[in-house]
């Protein structure tokens, strides 16, 4: 594997040594001996189901708010403004707590842009994925246990695209809100960048809850927010209707779209791993 060692002086600081690190194995089993696995597994069903359970009271909240028919007008409740924040608070929140644990994925469209990057082997990534999902589901859900008729009445916090749009529109709302997240993932946790600007303490999480509060500015009106395909899925198996089902398809192709560009921009232009690959088979020649 290619080497990239760079020393560099920045003024009166000086950058670390740094060396890429390993890609991740395609298949690793011995993953599945190991608890620390299980236990990554367990953090990322868990920040997945807190994830849904407080964002998806939120949009109900807001939505009982503001109906006119209990009294409610435009300007009260937390307002869209307020459900972004909701949205990137959490990952904000849930990445700091699990990042030493699982990586802080929380999001099928994260998890499969790390596995392109070779970030992560294939069977963490599929596992990943099924325990997002579960969480979503079980976090969706206990959402509707506490306020079923809230959660019947207003929507049950689900994603479809919005009134006034077609389908193409809102593909490509969530192929580039997507994008803006998995990129911002990479260029946070990208290890060169850390040694490069270690005298910039930069808290990774932040800029990923960041990203996810303006990628949800933009786009609730479009499609209420996927960016993430566990979110969505969790909200549709729960509320489980007709339309929303319709829906489905564009919040997994457009994030997955979206991650797997991004991943390559990153990885293969920003980076150039695969002129560093290349170098490092001349060189072995």
């Amino acid at each position: 594997m290619a080497k990239d060692v760079e020393v560099q002086e920045q003024g009166e600081y000086a950058a670390k040594d740094y060396q890429d690190p390993p890609p991740a194995p395609l298949f690793d089993p011995e993953e599945l001996t190991q608890w620390s696995f299980y236990r990554a597994l367990i953090a990322e069903f868990i920040a997945t189901l807190l994830f849904l359970y407080v964002t998806v009271l939120t949009i109900i909240g807001y939505k009982r708010q503001t109906d006119a028919n209990v009294g409610g007008t435009e300007c009260d409740g937390v307002g869209i403004l307020g459900i972004a924040w909701a949205f990137g608070g959490m990952i904000f929140i849930l990445v700091y707590c699990t990042a030493g644990i699982s990586g802080g994925h929380i999001n099928p469209a994260v998890t499969f842009g790390l596995f392109l990057g070779r970030k992560v082997s294939l069977i963490r990534a599929l596992l990943y994925i099924v325990a997002q999902c579960a969480g979503a589901i079980c976090g969706t859900g206990l959402a509707k246990g506490f306020q079923k008729a809230y959660y019947n009445r207003y929507g049950g916090g689900a994603n479809s695209v919005a009134d006034g749009y077609n389908k193409g529109t809102a593909l490509g709302a969530e192929i580039i809100g997507t994008f803006v997240l998995v990129y911002t993932v990479f260029s946070a946790t990208d290890p060169k960048k850390n040694a490069r600007d270690s005298h910039v303490p930069v808290l990774a999480p932040l800029p990923i809850g960041f990203a996810v509060f303006m990628v949800h500015l933009a786009t609730i009106p479009v499609t209420g927010t996927g960016i993430n395909p566990a979110r969505s899925f969790g909200a549709a198996v729960i509320y489980n209707k007709e339309k929303i089902w319709d829906d489905q398809w564009i919040f997994w192709v457009g994030p997955i779209i979206g991650a797997a560009v991004a991943a390559f921009y990153h990885q293969y232009i920003l980076r150039a791993a695969a002129i560093k690959a290349l170098g490092s088979f001349r060189s072995n020649a």
